[in-house]
């Protein structure tokens, strides 16, 4: 797809500058260019409308921000800012048929941002108006559009449109053709061609494209590609071949209980009892947008286009999970979780895709530090009979991060025996049964867990971390502590908490100076880190430094990062009465000026 990077970041070049993006939530309110100020008659009420919209834009509710920004609009309706933020955002929120409203209104006042074509399209051939779509895509000018987007709209488009049904079947086959010779698209173009002839009821046609996407070895099919082509299969009397196509796959990420739920669905299929797919052109449409949005979103420029085009492509197909997990996922990307959370709520107990979504929402309740709610539904689908080495790993960290070390052992033992035998990440689980152990202040049982979890992962710098803090805590395997955290910190030598065990190792050996040096790399990268605050203050006290160690620990008292992880009567403790005189631990100089000698080269 090389032909098209320059096109892609000189689109979404284009709707940075007035999306809803996180570059708009940055922009400078203008508020003294706005007409509507000179209103007197509506000051006040567009006033505090416009600035209720900044503040809910500010805050990333795009829903909100859309409805006081057209309350202001109201009062300045020529406003070409106002309106132009409006419609994106409404975009973004899958309020497409708003969205249409003002974007066709902003064109007629001379707004020549092509993407206000694709809104009206797509609102058109949602609500059966091909003519006018095609019209709509005709303004369509780049190659972005020309060259990708379209062809897969008009496509549907023609399939939609009145008039022969042979001919419409045609045209919308050659509008796919287009795409045909761009290795880049070749999946997309094989699918939807297969896709199209299934709708059409050419089921010889359809399997030999959907054959084709099969055989292509050099990619691995995307798993809804995978449920479109088996739900051919299953009602055209060939279940044996999708058992077999969906027996091929195996997955051991978040997608892994999809897959394994599709695969249910598909072995335990009655003859005649699958629904087509494929019931409307709206459907090939929301496929269309969907697989635009996703290729949009591997560059980092495209997250406002996948954002808002994932976002039509769930209004033109209500029931399309897939894309809803989609949308969750950028808004995740966003930091937007609550919101995120509002899109896995609409996915069905029936989908496939629910368990997933219930185990993301769950991790979006960590992320906004609210375990108990995260505990209470990862418990709802213990209760309701799921299991999987997933659930019991997100349920132990729930419970670990609310203090409940007891209850996270047991689902970390669970997690631990439900671990695939094979997995490469068998490890993950006894790292954090070992966290947990150390928590709960049963040393013994947590450094065999961190043991097997350090073998099992070759080493992997976060298990090295922890083992080695540990021990350098109880002032034991010293020089092998040492090595451990070094060898961690030559794996992450730019994580911030890496970098702060570094510099505390050298504190506990009485390197003091050394350690000062390695606790401002972290600060630098952690600077809201009550534990690196705590260390650093630590470190320049021991280093006559003692103005700066005061600064650090009342920085301390106020940061909010790892707050929990520092006892703060201790801290107050030092900065009324400095710090008692700290006794470094013994160690093997020769050793450890080997390893010093290592990390510094």
């Amino acid at each position: 797809m090389s032909k098209f990077a320059y096109c892609i970041v000189f689109l979404c070049g284009i709707m940075l500058f007035n999306s809803c993006s996180n570059r708009m939530d940055v922009e400078t309110s203008g508020v003294q260019s706005y007409s509507v100020f000179d209103n007197k008659n509506n000051v006040g009420k567009s006033y505090g409308a416009y600035v209720a919209g900044r503040v809910a834009h500010l805050r990333k509710n795009f829903s909100q921000a859309a409805d006081f920004y057209m309350v202001a609009l109201q009062a300045d309706p020529d406003n070409p800012e106002l309106v132009s933020k409006v419609y994106l955002l409404l975009t973004s929120k899958g309020r497409i048929d708003e969205a249409a409203k003002y974007a066709e209104a902003s064109l007629k006042k001379g707004d020549k941002n092509s993407f206000i074509y694709m809104i009206l399209a797509v609102n058109n051939m949602k609500n059966g108006r091909y003519a006018k779509a095609e019209k709509n895509m005709s303004h369509l000018n780049g190659q972005i559009y020309k060259g990708f987007i379209v062809p897969f709209m008009s496509a549907w488009n023609f399939v939609g449109r009145d008039g022969s049904e042979e001919k419409n079947l045609q045209n919308a086959i050659a509008q796919l053709e287009k795409v045909k010779d761009e290795p880049g698209l070749r999946a997309m173009y094989l699918l939807h061609s297969g896709m199209i002839y299934d709708y059409a009821g050419r089921n010889d046609k359809a399997q030999t494209y959907y054959e084709m996407v099969i055989n292509q070895e050099s990619r691995e099919m995307s798993l809804r590609a995978l449920q479109i082509i088996t739900n051919f299969y299953l009602r055209t009397n060939q279940k044996d071949k999708a058992v077999a196509l969906v027996s091929r796959y195996h997955n051991e990420t978040v997608l892994a209980d999809m897959l394994k739920n599709i695969k249910t669905e598909i072995i335990g299929a009655k003859p005649g009892t699958t629904e087509k797919i494929l019931t409307s052109p709206n459907i090939g449409l929301s496929e269309a947008l969907f697989n635009v949005a996703y290729f949009l979103r591997q560059d980092p420029t495209g997250l406002d286009l996948a954002h808002m085009i994932v976002s039509m492509a769930i209004y033109a197909n209500p029931k399309y999970d897939f894309a809803k997990l989609f949308l969750a996922d950028v808004l995740e990307n966003r930091d937007m979780y609550e919101e995120a959370n509002e899109v896995y709520g609409e996915i069905d107990k029936s989908s496939v895709a629910y368990y997933t979504a219930q185990l993301k929402k769950a991790g979006n309740f960590v992320s906004m530090n609210d375990y108990r709610s995260a505990e209470l539904l990862l418990k709802t689908l213990v209760l309701d009979g799921y299991s999987s080495y997933a659930l019991y790993l997100d349920l132990g960290d729930a419970l670990r991060f609310n203090g409940k070390y007891g209850e996270a052992i047991e689902y970390y033992r669970k997690a631990v025996k439900a671990m695939p035998k094979n997995s490469e990440q068998r490890w993950v689980p006894l790292y954090a049964l070992g966290i947990a152990y150390e928590q709960d202040n049963q040393w013994n049982k947590a450094e065999k867990a961190f043991l097997k979890a350090l073998d099992m992962s070759q080493n992997y710098y976060l298990v090295q971390n922890y083992l080695g803090y540990s021990w350098l805590l109880q002032g034991k395997n010293v020089e092998e502590a040492f090595g451990m955290i070094a060898d961690a910190y030559q794996q992450a030598p730019t994580d911030g908490h890496i970098i702060d065990s570094m510099g505390w190792a050298f504190y506990q050996l009485g390197m003091y100076e050394k350690a000062a040096e390695y606790l401002e790399k972290a600060a630098e990268l952690e600077p809201a880190n009550a534990v690196i605050s705590n260390h650093l203050g630590d470190a320049y006290w021991n280093s006559g430094r003692k103005n700066e160690a005061y600064f650090q620990w009342n920085h301390t008292l106020t940061s909010k990062d790892d707050a929990k992880e520092v006892n703060l009567t201790e801290v107050r403790r030092k900065i009324e009465n400095g710090l008692p005189v700290h006794k470094p631990l013994s160690f093997d100089k020769k050793l450890i000026e080997e390893k010093i000698s290592q990390i510094e080269e």
